[in-house]
């Protein structure tokens, strides 16, 4: 009688494994994180989310890899996991400045000013001259009201890129709350000198104008404003740039006119209207 005996401890199959390459594998993760990078530029965050995860994996040793991920997480709001990818890639790459600028924005998303201020401080040490990473030190400066600090910051900013204007902008976005109406106008004036079309710097002024009394002038210029851009007739965009409770205020009254309000209608039909991709 024929039997089939039973498996034997011990001897269970062991089955046949590809063995991998890891230089190619790292290759390939390298590869993922440009296509990554690549579509972000596209805006297609999710997208470049999944291969830039896959890339780490795949090359866990490189640094721009995490370095990616991080900063894609911040794309997405996801500040918490985009604090712990940019830590990993310091840890591959402690004299990296970037990275600790982008782990200085990861703080200020989350409203951590003082961590912000430190991060962005030990990556200036290491490139002093980023007119980025010294506006964004300025902006965590203003969010703490600490306003002496973060217009020299501002100023730093413009001295190492005289034309970054928003760092102009935002000086005279402080000098507008301290109550030197003539000086955020020029300060505006000068940020509008380097970018003609720049709508906040623009709206800026029609605010001050339309309080000052000058009232066509500052309809006619926030018109043009708002054709532009009309995100700044939103309150809430104008505080997520820093606009602070006087010029807000100041702002509600010009965007509640009828001839504003009848602007910002039409920009939002002709949006609506908009075919899409």
């Amino acid at each position: 009688m024929w039997s089939v005996a039973g498996p034997v401890s011990g001897q269970a199959l062991v089955p046949h494994t590809l063995q991998l390459d890891s230089a190619q594998l790292e290759q390939q993760g390298i590869s993922l994180a440009q296509e990554a990078a690549q579509l972000a530029q596209f805006q297609q965050y999710e997208v470049a989310l999944s291969r830039a995860r896959l890339a780490t994996q795949l090359a866990p040793k490189n640094y721009q890899a995490w370095f990616l991920l991080g900063g894609l997480y911040l794309q997405t709001n996801q500040a918490d996991k985009g604090i712990d990818a940019l830590r990993q890639a310091r840890s591959l790459k402690p004299d990296e400045p970037s990275i600790l600028f982008a782990i200085g924005s990861a703080y200020f998303q989350q409203e951590k000013y003082q961590d912000a201020i430190a991060s962005l401080q030990e990556g200036l040490k290491l490139k002093p001259d980023s007119a980025e990473a010294l506006f964004d030190l300025g902006n965590s400066y203003y969010r703490l009201k600490k306003f002496p600090d973060a217009i020299a910051q501002y100023q730093k900013a413009v001295s190492s890129d005289g034309k970054f204007w928003p760092a102009i902008n935002n000086i005279g976005l402080i000098k507008y709350e301290q109550g030197d109406m003539q000086g955020a106008i020029k300060q505006w004036e000068a940020a509008l000198a380097i970018e003609k079309e720049a709508a906040e710097p623009k709206l800026a002024i029609a605010v001050a104008l339309y309080t000052k009394g000058d009232r066509e002038q500052g309809l006619a210029m926030a018109e043009a404003a708002l054709k532009t851009d009309d995100r700044y007739g939103d309150v809430e965009f104008l505080k997520e740039n820093l606009w602070g409770e006087k010029l807000i205020r100041d702002t509600q009254k010009l965007i509640e006119t009828p001839r504003i309000q009848a602007t910002l209608a039409q920009s939002q039909s002709q949006t609506e209207r908009k075919p899409s991709n």
